[in-house]
């Protein structure tokens, strides 16, 4: 029958045809593993540009809260002046009304009557 020992490899056209599909395999493998290379450089990419943007904000975020706290102190400063000219302009006001001697008469009748007119009855 057959005069060929057992442990003889087959034909020929099978072994090609196995060594074509390990060799589509390892291209499909290698067309993978090359996407996913190249989605991890894009990912690192974008980590790297968001590290730089967050850098940035912080970098605002101090120069504002700089600018806000010398806002803070201009506004104090506002409000002490605000104040203390409103205590002058009160103390020039009364000062003008005593010498005008308008400050005598609304003491006296407010109200607008005059002072003598509750006598006669």
């Amino acid at each position: 029958m057959n005069d060929r020992p057992a442990s003889f490899p087959p034909p020929a056209e099978p072994l090609a045809a196995d060594i074509e599909a390990a060799t589509r395999r390892l291209m499909i493998a290698l067309d993978a593993l090359e996407s996913a290379v190249e989605r991890r450089r894009e990912a690192d990419r974008d980590e790297d540009e968001l590290a730089s943007r967050i850098q940035a904000l912080g970098a605002d975020r101090s120069r504002l809260a700089d600018e806000l706290d010398g806002s803070l102190v201009k506004s104090r400063k506002l409000e002490r002046v605000n104040r203390e000219i409103a205590e002058r302009l009160d103390g020039a006001i009364e000062t003008i009304r005593e010498v005008l001697g308008v400050g005598e008469h609304t003491k006296n009748g407010a109200n607008g009557e005059d002072d003598d007119a509750g006598e006669d009855e």
